[in-house]
């Protein structure tokens, strides 16, 4: 393993993500929420599509598990969480948005349990999420009063929960495509969905879509190419190098590049309750995966399970972890139970 090109790779999928909530913030300022919302995932599904057909890959789906994942790729993942996400970023700033999106792993489990049979939630992990939802509250009390910013973080809020609910029934859905072409299915639904959502909204009519400019285009193109593709292949590439649980810490380092930029480029304040709210969501996220940081950080420190070699296994296998990619910034990476199949473990019931 090169560390210094895994450092290199994580610090990449960092900017990727974490500027995409400043590109959210520039489009906004002449896009209406959802309409923005749709035409990243038009770029970005044309993106995947090509490169579907760019390397070959299986694109039809075969069976009723394929139309599910796509289904609910397209509903939960895209549809619902990027209308909310949008929503709800325009009534708070880029780095609160961020954060609020990094408690979408301490969600995640407790809704597994209603729905995976083998899911286990133990008491760090419960006491973790109730961490994380008072971070939410120290954010979004700040300054006394619920106001406009309240309303975007509870709507951060169901963008999160969409995500969580959407990657819990993925995960029990078995199929047949290859990850990158459920992607690409899954980009198109939703941005129908969204065009369609836009399309119904009272607030969003074409008429009154400030005319595009330079910057509005560059924040699309930027959001399809670079965070969405760009990102996608970052993390798909970590995750084989280093593992789930060192690259799950993406979703703490993205809120940090979106608070700094946020401040460079928009101006931005980073208040002490935006600090310490965030504070309580990454301790929250440490006691929901205390086990799997012990065993990673443990025989680094000369503490903890040893990890001895294994004769034929590489440090950060792909079939370590599938489900659900989670990344800080909302973006929808659909992982396929192929690769169940191919590292041979079973499928959940």
């Amino acid at each position: 393993m090169n560390v210094n090109r895994d450092v290199f790779l994580f610090v990449a999928l960092a900017v990727a993500w974490g500027t995409a909530f400043t590109a959210i913030e520039v489009g906004l300022e002449s896009l209406p929420p959802i309409l923005f919302a749709a035409l990243r995932f038009d770029v970005a599904a044309v993106v995947f599509a090509a490169i579907v057909l760019a390397t070959g890959l299986e694109w039809r789906p075969r069976t009723n598990a394929d139309w599910i994942a796509i289904g609910v790729g397209g509903g939960l993942l895209v549809g619902a969480h990027f209308a909310f996400l949008f929503l709800g970023q325009s009534y708070v700033s880029s780095a609160v948005s961020a954060i609020v999106m990094s408690l979408i792993p301490i969600l995640t489990p407790p809704l597994a349990l209603a729905v995976l049979p083998r899911a286990r939630v133990r008491a760090p992990a419960v006491f973790g999420v109730l961490v994380g939802l008072a971070g939410i509250v120290v954010i979004a009390t700040a300054g006394g009063s619920l106001d406009g910013q309240a309303l975007g973080i509870g709507l951060l809020l169901a963008a999160a929960l969409s995500f969580a609910i959407g990657s819990v029934i993925i995960e029990r859905t078995g199929g047949t495509l290859p990850i990158v072409s459920l992607q690409a299915w899954a980009m198109a639904v939703g941005a129908g969905l969204l065009h369609a959502l836009s399309h119904v909204h009272p607030g969003e009519r074409l008429a009154n879509v400030s005319a595009a400019t330079p910057a509005t285009i560059g924040a699309i193109a930027y959001l399809g190419i670079v965070s969405t593709g760009g990102g996608f292949l970052l993390y798909f590439l970590l995750l084989e190098r280093v593992g789930a649980t060192e690259v799950s810490l993406i979703n703490y380092a993205t809120p940090i590049v979106a608070a700094v930029v946020g401040w460079a480029v928009l101006g931005e304040a980073i208040t002490f309750a935006t600090i310490a709210g965030f504070a309580l969501i990454l301790v929250g996220f440490a006691l929901c995966k205390i086990d799997a940081l012990w065993k990673t950080a443990g025989p680094v420190v000369g503490y903890g399970p040893s990890r001895p070699p294994v004769s034929g296994v590489v440090n950060g296998d792909p079939c370590a972890d599938h489900g659900v990619a989670v990344d800080g910034d909302g973006n929808v990476f659909v992982a396929s139970t192929a690769t169940e199949r191919r590292c041979g473990t079973p499928t959940a019931d």
